[in-house]
């Protein structure tokens, strides 16, 4: 069974965002989560999982998935082992983007394009890029509506 990709950071709920900012998913599939069955949870955990390694890989590179899970482990965000080490990540930046000293620690380096952007930077853009993708695709195959 397909986990939840809640990360305790919602604003579909909280705050009617068409986008949740904190795991991605669309307000109503947060709505009616308990309600999808395996197949469905997991297209919207694919979905999530292929914008989230898109836009991730093109700025991070994730040298020890090891080091990443311990990581996260020992600061208490939640990940689902089943997606890819960059969603991992993408947690790590939204609970920790501003406590984050080093990466390296986390089994992470920046891409040399993107060395001179402070980590709390770059996972805002990181965060700004991924809203706007995934508002791209609600908005070109019209769920929004769909869904209201």
């Amino acid at each position: 069974m397909a986990k939840t990709p809640c990360i305790g950071i919602c604003s579909a709920t909280s705050l009617g965002d068409l986008v949740c900012r904190g795991c991605k998913r669309y307000g109503f599939e947060v709505i009616n989560w308990n309600g999808y069955d395996a197949d469905a949870k997991q297209a919207v955990l694919s979905r999530i999982e292929k914008f989230t390694v898109q836009i991730l890989s093109s700025r991070f590179h994730i040298f020890s998935e090891s080091a990443l899970r311990n990581g996260l482990e020992q600061n208490s965000i939640p990940f689902d082992s089943a997606l890819s080490p960059y969603c991992w990540l993408h947690n790590l930046l939204k609970k920790r983007r501003n406590q984050i000293g080093d990466l390296r620690y986390f089994g992470v380096t920046i891409l040399p394009d993107y060395t001179r952007i402070a980590v709390a930077a770059l996972a805002e853009q990181v965060d700004d890029d991924l809203q706007a993708l995934h508002a791209a695709h609600l908005e070109r195959y019209g769920l929004a509506s769909d869904h209201s």
